[in-house]
């Protein structure tokens, strides 16, 4: 009968800083969100993006790149009403946009954004958002885009 023996080395220190320096929910996802092919983003729970996948492009109005360290709803996505106008989505309502939501209830989101694109065509996307914790404080959110009408 064959026997496997499993030795561990070392043990883990969880509260260690991780490699690379992400040593935070935030910072762990965020280093996924920078290198995903998906439409996805990370913001703290200030509302700053803290990281923006590549395939956020067109989606905001910066280069995703550029889009870090900035707030996402002052420039970085321009948001739309669903008005026949289009016109840009007032103030009182960029708090229930679901990134932003689901920092503020510490509990998923959903919902569909109006936004426009770097060549001001505007466009749909389904946007779903989790809050991301540290212990049990919420740190920020972590949200990926569907295009619906695209």
């Amino acid at each position: 009968m064959p026997h496997v023996e499993l030795s561990l080395s070392e043990v883990a220190d969880l509260g260690a800083p991780r490699p690379g320096g992400f040593d935070g929910s935030l910072e762990r996802w965020g280093s996924v969100v920078a290198s995903a092919t998906e439409p996805c983003l990370v913001i703290d729970d200030a509302g700053v993006v803290v990281a923006a996948s590549p395939g956020c492009r067109g989606l905001l109005t910066a280069d995703p790149a550029d889009a870090v360290g900035r707030r996402l709803v002052d420039g970085v996505l321009r948001l739309l009403d669903f008005n026949a106008v289009s016109g840009e989505l007032p103030d009182w309502e960029t708090d229930k946009i679901p990134p932003l939501l689901a920092v503020a209830s510490g509990g998923l989101a959903r919902g569909l954004l109006r936004v426009r694109d770097e060549q001001g065509t505007p466009w749909t996307v389904d946007a779903v958002s989790a809050p991301l914790r540290d212990g049990s404080a919420v740190v920020g959110s972590i949200t990926y885009f569907a295009p619906v009408n695209r």
